[in-house]
């Protein structure tokens, strides 16, 4: 039986066999002694996104009393959740994402709890996720934003809307009415200001 530790776009924590391209975590909610998650789904506002290979270092997943690895199909699935660049292992991607939050939230320099702090308001409401309107047309997102349309996400890359699921991105061919933003309002103006998150490889090839 797979772990709960797959994240969705919307933020939900699921049990399904594959991992994706990035692992992280919301500080420590399973319990070792099952490898199951508690009833809370983060227990710390530092939403980090990590790589799966870091100096040669394995980790048991979910057996200690550490923090809990959760698993993300790309980056931008990672951000849409509320999730950012962890300083400690992905130090180039989390200099360059925070240079490029500032710029595009008006700031001469962040740190990484200002940050914490805004996502932690944009990405919650109450235990579900915050949804927000679009700033303007879809197709005019920036790569790498996420939309929610019809219950469903979709990423926006080069003008496209590609619809997510756990194996990786397919082309759709029809409007997004009513479309959301998933992604958080700042991350969305950090992605205007120049950062690019990593994408799935299923973006290239659909």
């Amino acid at each position: 039986m797979p772990l709960q530790n797959r994240v969705t776009p919307f933020g939900e924590i699921v049990a399904v066999a594959s991992r994706g391209m990035f692992t992280g975590n919301r500080g420590i909610i399973h319990d070792p002694a099952t490898r199951t998650l508690l009833t809370r789904r983060w227990s710390s506002p530092a939403w980090i996104t990590c790589v799966c290979d870091f100096r040669g270092r394995r980790r048991e997943v979910m057996a200690t009393r550490s923090w809990t690895e959760l698993f993300f199909l790309d980056e931008a699935t990672a951000l849409a959740a509320g999730h950012r660049p962890c300083f400690y292992c992905r130090r180039n991607d989390a200099n360059a994402f925070a240079a490029a939050w500032a710029r595009g939230n008006g700031l001469a320099r962040v740190g990484a709890k200002e940050i914490d702090a805004a996502l932690h308001r944009e990405r919650l409401d109450g235990r579900a996720k915050r949804l927000h309107p679009l700033p303007r047309a879809v197709d005019e997102l920036p790569d790498g934003a996420m939309v929610m349309a019809d219950g469903d996400s979709y990423l926006i890359s080069q003008g496209r809307a590609l619809r997510w699921s756990f194996a990786g991105y397919r082309a759709v061919d029809q409007p997004l009415d009513d479309a959301l933003l998933l992604t958080p309002p700042s991350t969305l103006r950090t992605l205007d200001a120049g950062y690019r998150p990593a994408l799935h490889a299923s973006t290239r090839t659909t």
